[in-house]
């Protein structure tokens, strides 16, 4: 069982993007990812890289520098060229507290919003992620937003992409009966988790019940495989439901 590392970003990019649209600034070139709740409907028939938008763009490792693009290679060695100008929104993330390998965050505090860099300050041996218009037959980008993906961070998500379905989970809850939760991952594997009367629930950061998990909330689960059942210790919703997507109420990526 592996989850890619474009999918593990998914997430993290929505949370930054997130923060930077609270500036007003990053949607000066179009929409970036996640301000288009279309993407987040479009999700279901696409994986989740499509619901947050990096169908829209790409993630790995720069391996070239120019005046006005950068070349990078994803996890599959592909090259792609990734193009930018004065209207791209240059990125890097900052932070407070440290993650586990499992999601969880340790000294508290939470993500900074994303600091504005200069183009320069990319350099070849960079972890980047790259949102904007795809050119497939090319592999080229036109990029709207660029993030550089600070070296913690990188190390964290490929923790993450080995301690999946060991040490934490995340779908899209499916069924919930009496204390089984079955949900749909990243890609489209089914997954089940157990709570008992010590798993924490939290929507928000709020504390709410295992009776208010609903079929089509977006979950992320840590806990721990034990006599072949993977035993919940937390359980965060992380967003709207696909309902309320598409009657409209809610707009954004998972918070």
């Amino acid at each position: 069982m592996k989850v890619s590392l474009k999918v593990l970003f998914a997430l993290f990019f929505a949370l930054l993007t997130t923060l930077a649209l609270n500036d007003g600034k990053a949607q000066q070139a179009g929409h970036p990812l996640g301000s288009d709740p279309g993407h987040a409907q479009r999700g279901e028939r696409g994986g989740w890289a499509s619901m947050m938008g990096l169908d829209r763009g790409v993630l790995g490792t720069v391996t070239e520098v120019a005046s006005d693009h950068y070349t990078v290679k994803n996890e599959n060695g592909e090259l792609y060229t990734v193009h930018y100008s004065v209207n791209t929104r240059i990125l890097k993330s900052t932070q407070q507290g440290r993650r586990h390998g499992n999601g969880g965050r340790q000294g508290g505090g939470g993500e900074n919003p994303p600091q504005s860099i200069k183009a320069a300050d990319i350099r070849v041996g960079d972890a980047v992620a790259a949102n904007g218009e795809v050119d497939a037959p090319t592999k080229s980008v036109g990029a709207v937003v660029v993030f550089l993906i600070d070296p913690e961070s990188a190390r964290q998500m490929r923790e993450m992409q080995v301690n999946y379905g060991k040490t934490w989970l995340m779908g899209r809850v499916t069924a919930v009966n009496d204390l089984k939760v079955t949900m749909r991952g990243p890609n489209n594997e089914m997954h089940t988790f157990v709570a008992d009367e010590n798993t924490v629930f939290r929507k928000r950061r709020e504390p709410i019940t295992l009776a208010e998990v609903q079929i089509g909330d977006m979950i992320r689960v840590e806990g721990a495989v034990k006599s072949g059942s993977f035993m919940a210790t937390n359980v965060a919703v992380m967003g709207p439901r696909q309902s309320e997507l598409r009657e409209g109420t809610v707009a954004g990526p998972p918070q």
